[in-house]
């Protein structure tokens, strides 16, 4: 088996079975093309047992929580059907390892993104709220730049609330943002945490989509 293929078959049972492993970049390097090459492979994995892609996802877009993770890029990661929630829906904890919530913003794409495009929110048709659980496979949550995007970004579930067209959504560039446990205020924050505003078009080499 190659490298990503190994590790592929080690992040999918511990994803499976519900157990953290060590960090793949204790015993091997992991670049960034390896790490990418081994979550496609995390991903067929689920595809072969029936899941469909529904969208993908960002990763440390907050400066913060890249900074409190010890990384320095975006990352993306793959979305499927098994991972959605509905909105309201309850998550089963023991379905994951240590999982932690976050909310975010989601976009529904209208029109495929193409390269040259100019302007990315053109290829935007709605706009929502959503709540992201995270649960990184690696003991103690603990993992570099190339374990956590061959981890698929720590993507566990998602719910997305209400779509909103984006013609009506008014100025996302500073959103208030509030998150409530049990009805008590958890945090807050502003879409202008996204590394500023979230529409702004930008690239980095962890999002290189000819390496995606």
């Amino acid at each position: 088996m190659s490298t990503d293929a190994v590790f592929a078959a080690a992040l999918d049972t511990a994803q499976r079975t519900v157990t953290s492993i060590s960090q793949l970049s204790a015993s091997a390097t992991v670049g960034l093309d390896t790490a990418y090459a081994t979550q496609h492979a995390v991903i067929a994995r689920r595809q072969a047992r029936g899941e469909r892609l529904t969208g993908v996802k960002l990763g440390f877009t907050s400066r913060a929580k890249a900074q409190q993770m010890g990384v320095d890029d975006v990352i993306i990661g793959t979305l499927t059907d098994a991972m959605r929630l509905e909105d309201g829906a309850v998550f089963d904890r023991r379905s994951a390892i240590h999982p932690r919530v976050e909310p975010e913003v989601a976009y529904l794409l209208g029109a495929d993104v193409s390269e040259g495009m100019s302007n990315l929110m053109d290829a935007v048709a709605a706009v929502a709220p959503a709540l992201e659980i995270i649960d990184s496979r690696y003991r103690d949550f603990r993992f570099s730049l190339g374990d956590v995007v061959a981890d698929n970004a720590s993507a566990a579930a998602y719910a997305i609330g209400p779509w909103t067209s984006i013609d009506t959504a008014g100025d996302l560039g500073n959103r208030a943002v509030r998150l409530e446990v049990d009805g008590r205020i958890s945090a807050t924050g502003s879409t202008a945490a996204i590394l500023g505003d979230p529409a702004r078009r930008r690239r980095s080499p962890g999002r290189n989509p000819e390496r995606y």
